[in-house]
């Protein structure tokens, strides 16, 4: 999950998964919709794979990068897990303020 979330920081990145989620793309197709030079998208895309993000597969001489729902499952449930805490403790506090202080 980590490797997820480190991933996941980078804005570069971000806006490759999010092209991705329409469809599969090349290096040549990242790099022409973006400021990058195709090293630098490729070496983002090994990034996003190794995290679990991506994979990627050959087709002749071109290597499509997709989108890999997964990869995100394990980010999801922490996420869900840490907005359930979050949520709770905010809903305790809330409570906790309202309460009438017996001191005043």
């Amino acid at each position: 999950m980590s490797k997820a979330f480190a991933a996941l920081a980078d804005p570069t990145r971000r806006a490759i998964l999010e092209r991705l989620a329409a469809g599969e793309a090349g290096v040549v197709e990242l790099a022409e919709a973006s400021a990058l030079t195709q090293p630098a998208i490729t070496k983002h895309l090994k990034v996003l794979e190794r995290a679990g993000l991506i994979s990627r597969a050959r087709d002749g001489q071109r290597r499509p990068a997709r989108l890999q729902l997964e990869g995100l499952s394990p980010v999801d449930d922490w996420l869900r897990r840490a907005h359930a805490e979050w949520s709770d403790r905010l809903d305790r506090l809330e409570t906790h303020l309202a309460a009438p202080n017996p001191n005043q």
